[in-house]
């Protein structure tokens, strides 16, 4: 891109370009699918105008921290991994295009990502390489609530590493014992205590004319996910005066059938059956259940937005199937910001439910290290889990200084205000980034519905519009 185009670009409407054309510069990556993996438009000439910089010394380099992540490449998970990763890397590019217009360099000089398989064994062991290989001080990951929960016992926790979910709902997140003093684990997507109740109020006919059940089942994943959506939407289906006829779990890994487990949820004969499952799964057990049970009605929730399930029942199946998931409120300006430059900068199509959250979190580790090296941290080895635990809240929640999610100049603001000792908060493009003591953050709920063999969200509930129970 030559200069005069570059010009006239950065003082276009077109968020995306601008990124290309500001000051920036290319991050390594890792993965396991990917073995070298940089970002598409511009990398050339960012990465060259970035070592020409450094050659003069224009500018002291700031600390460059590796940021690890672990995402379901395979497994039952598989179609969203690429997603996850391209997420957390566009917010990479952002916060190091920023960090080498006003520091000098990037404060993220690697990005090493790992597959998780979808499952807590091969995720720890991939989380022990990312801290014991790569040395990392924060991993963003998982998207399974399983993984993380195993994840952060067996190796963040114990080992003093930052870890910020993208994708794991569980309730058992914020309570969970292990990180009770530790304070390591964070996420950048609501609870299922949230899901639950938008669920339950879908089910009872709270939200949707014509759209109600009396009786339901539930078949759950045996996971902390699945545990906390069945128990949560269960408890507040019931509080609305349904009836839960069972609550059958099945096991984490996928099976060739779930006859024994369809039985048992469906011996009642329930009106509905709720889904809280991951594709694989949901797509082999609906299968069954509309051809051996001849039941198909269904609720899904986020584990099942995906190509797999529609791939495998057909679209005529799903037709008109209604769906829970966090997030993704398209008239929120960090969604619109980061939809727009994502679709452009990795091509996809679609943006599946937590894609938003990757990027939130690489933008709040990011500020959160600049905020170390603002305090004095100038040597990488020094940025240590704990380092950036005690500053993640104090760039991500009020008060202060809004820094918004894709907003090139909102995000060079806030590293300037940071340097100058000034409070910031993080506007995410999955909304406010505001971790409560637990961790948690509160993130709009959206309804979605399958339409002619694709989802499209419907409605959305807020943070506020949702009841306690």
């Amino acid at each position: 891109m030559g200069s005069a185009e570059c010009e006239a670009k950065t003082g276009s409407i077109d968020s995306s370009k601008q990124w290309c054309c500001r000051r920036g510069i290319a991050v390594m990556t890792e993965s396991k699918r990917v073995s070298s993996s940089t970002p598409r438009a511009g990398v050339a000439g960012l990465t060259a105008l970035a070592l020409s910089m450094a050659s003069t010394g224009a500018m002291a380099e700031p600390p460059s921290i590796t940021l690890g992540q672990i995402a379901p490449f395979t497994g039952s998970g598989a179609e969203f991994g690429e997603y996850y990763r391209d997420g957390a890397q566009l917010g990479i590019q952002h916060i190091n295009a920023a960090t080498e217009e006003v520091l000098g360099g990037a404060i993220i000089g690697n990005h090493v990502s790992e597959d998780s398989a979808s499952l807590p064994s091969p995720a720890i062991e991939a989380a022990r390489g990312l801290v014991e290989v790569h040395g990392v001080p924060a991993i963003i990951g998982g998207w399974s609530s399983g993984v993380t929960v195993a994840v952060a016992t067996s190796v963040t926790i114990p080992s003093e590493v930052l870890q910020v979910s993208n994708g794991s709902t569980s309730p058992l997140i914020s309570v969970l014992p292990e990180d009770r003093d530790a304070d390591l684990l964070f996420r950048t997507t609501a609870s299922d205590a949230l899901q639950g109740v938008v669920a339950a109020q879908l089910a009872a006919g709270e939200i949707i004319d014509d759209y109600q059940f009396d009786t339901v089942a539930t078949i759950f994943i045996n996971n902390p996910y699945g545990q906390g959506l069945s128990n949560a939407f269960a408890r507040s289906f019931q509080l609305r005066g349904g009836v839960v006829h069972a609550q059958v779990p099945h096991p984490e890994e996928v099976q060739p059938t779930y006859t024994s487990q369809l039985a048992s949820a469906l011996q009642d004969d329930p009106d509905m059956l709720f889904a809280a499952s991951y594709p694989a799964h949901t797509a082999t057990f609906l299968s069954e259940a509309r051809d051996i049970f001849d039941q198909e009605t269904w609720q899904f929730v986020d584990g099942n937005r995906a190509d797999e399930v529609v791939e495998a029942l057909g679209a005529d199946a799903v037709e008109g199937v209604i769906g829970t998931a966090p997030g993704q409120d398209p008239d929120l300006e960090g969604f619109q910001n980061f939809s727009e430059q994502f679709r452009e900068e990795f091509g996809h199509d679609r943006i599946p439910p937590f894609t938003e959250s990757a990027y939130d979190a690489a933008i709040a580790i990011g500020l959160a290290a600049v905020k170390a090296y603002a305090d004095g941290y100038d040597n990488a080895d020094d940025i240590t889990g704990p380092v950036l635990r005690d500053r993640l809240r104090d760039v991500s929640n009020p008060p202060g200084l809004t820094v918004t999610a894709g907003d090139y100049d909102s995000i060079i603001a806030g590293i300037e205000a940071i340097m100058d000792g000034e409070e910031v908060q993080y506007s995410g493009a999955a909304g406010p980034v505001d971790f409560d003591d637990n961790g948690d953050v509160l993130t709009p709920i959206a309804i979605w519905q399958y339409t002619d063999g694709a989802s499209e969200t419907i409605q959305i509930r807020s943070p506020e519009e949702i009841p306690d129970e």
